[in-house]
């Protein structure tokens, strides 16, 4: 039975049809560079490109190993393939010329590497390579100018960015080799205050709504490390952890001037549509009232909870704010949260390692030498539930809970390629 369940969970690509399915990229690409020359330039092109994306994939496929990615030079040029046939179209639309299809291609490049200094040299050095093609033939094909853009952005953003902020992890391997990303993802394109409910009825225990004296981690003791003695923790933030329902939380967010416009954009373009991740702007929204409970999933046949979802959302109309699944585990000797936030078909993991706080505090953060600590975005296949899974670098959270006067008090701080963005402080009062 474990065989069998292994190799269906194995199932994906084969080598024969990742080979296949480069060819026919490279075939196309091949098209669009060599297309402008004629007919028969265009079929040699695409004959030519599918030989070198073929054998380049088979290459790279076979230097392969279990459970990663493949290796750096296959991906700058399947990066260069993809913006061929893309550039082709560009510049047949819109009749650019060489400088606004370079710049174009490399603004492009340049926000998926969603890093400040990347967004940055995109169009930059775009511009440069598509001046350059402008000033040698103001008619050089689209084509050949965007891949050459995106080529040049990519090695030499490898050249220059030696700590990638956003880094593939792993691919198509077994949840149980990463213990640190909660593997639970949306069935559908809305997550929302009933996702709970909804994985409920998928993973078959005995849901309940608005669990009564019920916390976001079971025990305290579990986190204990060589750096971490619960036993040190105030009895009040240890309540807080284990009794989560207990308490009712204020919340008070302080935003970055900075960051607010892409915030903006984020949350009306995807964070309200998925009914996920939507943290208030100001202190005016957080007066429309915050409803703070955890729904659970009992294992089935069992008193024990398998599943504790946080669920925050406004008082007013129940529009979500986030909904968190808090997990912990052991490895090596410590404990870990980690909190999974449910995407479509996807997961949004923060890893956190506990740390004590003068005065009893406790400090949960991702900002750890350890190697579990961080953020991973994680792709989950609905069929093999196989994970491929990215490390988010770029991002980082520390959440630190106090006594301050007898009362417990929180700081959530968070950072983006090292600059400091949002810190959300909460009032945490006992219920009645």
């Amino acid at each position: 039975m474990a065989t069998e369940r292994g190799a269906a969970a194995r199932k994906g690509p084969s080598r024969k049809q990742q080979i296949l399915s480069a060819g026919a990229l490279g075939a196309v690409a091949g098209a669009a560079l060599a297309g402008h020359r004629g007919r028969r330039a265009g079929l040699l092109g695409a004959a030519a490109g599918a030989a070198i994306m073929g054998a380049a994939e088979a290459v790279a496929r076979a230097r392969q190993r279990p459970g990663e990615i493949p290796p750096l030079w296959s991906r700058i040029l399947a990066s260069g393939v993809l913006a061929a046939p893309v550039g082709w179209a560009g510049g047949r639309l819109s009749g650019a010329g060489p400088l606004t299809v370079g710049t174009v291609s490399g603004a492009a490049a340049g926000a998926l590497g969603l890093r400040p200094q990347k967004v940055a040299l995109g169009p930059a050095l775009g511009a440069a390579v598509g001046g350059a093609f402008e000033l040698r033939n103001r008619a050089a094909e689209p084509a050949v100018v965007a891949a050459t853009s995106v080529v040049a952005f990519r090695v030499l953003s490898a050249l220059i960015f030696r700590d990638p902020q956003v880094s593939m992890l792993a691919e198509r391997v077994h949840a149980e080799e990463l213990p640190f990303v909660v593997p639970l993802e949306s069935r559908g394109r809305y997550v929302g205050t009933g996702y709970v409910r909804q994985l409920a009825q998928v993973l078959g225990g005995t849901y309940t709504a608005d669990a009564a004296d019920v916390g976001i981690v079971a025990s305290l003791d579990s986190l204990a490390g060589p750096e971490f003695d619960p036993a040190q923790v105030d009895p009040l933030v240890r309540e807080f952890y284990e009794h989560t329902t207990r308490f009712t939380l204020d919340i008070v967010p302080e935003w970055r001037l900075w960051v607010r416009p892409g915030y903006l954009l984020y949350r009306n373009l995807l964070a309200r549509p998925l009914g996920q991740a939507s943290v208030p702007m100001n202190q005016r929204e957080t007066q429309r009232g915050i409803r703070s409970r955890i729904d659970t999933i009992g294992a089935p046949d069992d008193d024990v909870v398998a599943v504790r979802g946080w669920i925050r959302s406004f008082a007013d109309n129940d529009e979500p704010i986030y909904i968190g699944i808090y997990t912990t585990y052991r490895h090596e000797g410590r404990g870990y949260v980690s909190v999974g936030f449910p995407l479509p078909q996807a997961s949004f993991t923060a890893t956190l390692a506990p740390a004590p706080r003068p005065g009893g505090g406790l400090v949960l953060s991702s900002r750890s030498p350890l190697k579990h600590p961080g953020h991973y975005l994680t792709y989950i296949d609905s069929e093999s539930r196989e994970l491929t899974t990215a490390a988010v670098q770029g991002f980082a959270e520390q959440l630190d809970v106090y006594v301050e006067d007898d009362e417990l008090r929180a700081e959530h701080a968070f950072w983006v390629f090292g600059l400091p963005f949002m810190v959300l402080h909460y009032r945490i009062h006992r219920k009645g």
